[in-house]
């Protein structure tokens, strides 16, 4: 079972910057992908960005077009953490922020058939 920690949450303010951690520990020898999922309640969860590995170490990134250019995803992999580094926050990226892993990046980006799910942490971004 893979177990996920998220950290990094917290209050921005419009057009600040925020860094997400996310750690994976457990039985995690078939998770090649990690990413994140935003949730307000009330509202479905939106896929935000996902980043994948091979065994040769080759990394592949997808992002939703409302992060696009302003969010950055990557993996330290002896740390097996995955990172959401968010800059130039908007009201509307503010909602509970959930790590999710996978076997593959459309996966996770799916939610689907996903092997965790972490407790989510909060960003709250001021106007």
């Amino acid at each position: 079972q893979v177990q996920l920690e998220e950290s990094g949450g917290g209050l921005v303010q419009a057009g600040g910057s925020l860094t997400l951690s996310c750690t994976a520990s457990g039985r995690t020898s078939d998770t090649y992908a990690m990413g994140w999922f935003r949730q307000i309640p009330g509202k479905e969860r939106e896929f935000v960005a996902a980043i994948s590995w091979g065994h040769w170490g080759r990394l592949n990134s997808l992002y939703s077009d409302s992060v696009k250019g302003r969010f950055k995803i990557s993996r330290l992999a002896y740390k097996s953490t995955v990172y959401l580094e968010m800059n130039s926050l908007k009201p509307e990226d503010q909602g509970n922020y959930h790590c999710a892993s996978g076997d593959t990046l459309e996966t996770v980006m799916r939610g689907s058939a996903l092997d965790a799910w972490g407790q989510g942490t909060l960003v709250t971004v001021s106007s």
